[in-house]
């Protein structure tokens, strides 16, 4: 049994698994933008159950058909509104065990609206399990997207 203390040395690795999932994320989101979705590739950055909170509320579901059946429609939904590249732009790693952490990244949303550019800053929160040099997210707080971008004149 552990004592749930992160010694420097899994600290250290927990920032370098955690970087290296939200670079791979990064780079998997954006090919998705491009109509390149590897949906094997992009569920494979999810943990096999998952839970989701936001505005509308709190829910669970299983990394599965259905999870890749929303990441579709979900790519199509963000191409259809004009973002065009998601870019990762800070990434705060928070241990909570050694096999846990809080990710807090900050993501710059590129958008092209009628013939317009538009950059959107936001931030969300990933829950985050890694095991040796393996990180998988296990959950995720996400802000009110609609309202941000109908305050960025989007949607």
């Amino acid at each position: 049994m552990s004592d749930g203390k992160t010694t420097p040395q899994q600290y250290a690795r927990q920032q370098r698994v955690v970087h290296d999932l939200f670079e791979r994320y990064a780079r998997e989101f954006n090919q998705g933008l491009q109509g390149q979705a590897d949906l094997d590739a992009v569920s494979g950055l999810y943990a096999s159950a998952f839970i989701a909170a936001s505005p509308a509320g709190v829910t669970t579901g299983e990394n599965g058909a259905a999870l890749k059946g929303a990441m579709t429609q979900g790519f199509q939904h963000y191409r259809d509104t004009g973002c065009r590249r998601m870019e990762l732009r800070g990434l705060e790693v928070m241990p909570v065990d050694p096999l846990h952490a809080l990710a807090r990244v900050d993501w710059e949303a590129l958008y092209e609206v009628d013939g317009a550019r538009k950059a959107v800053p936001f931030t969300n929160l990933y829950l985050v399990r890694t095991e040796g040099t393996a990180a998988k997210v296990f959950g995720w707080i996400t802000g009110d997207e609609a309202a941000l971008l109908k305050q960025h004149g989007i949607g």
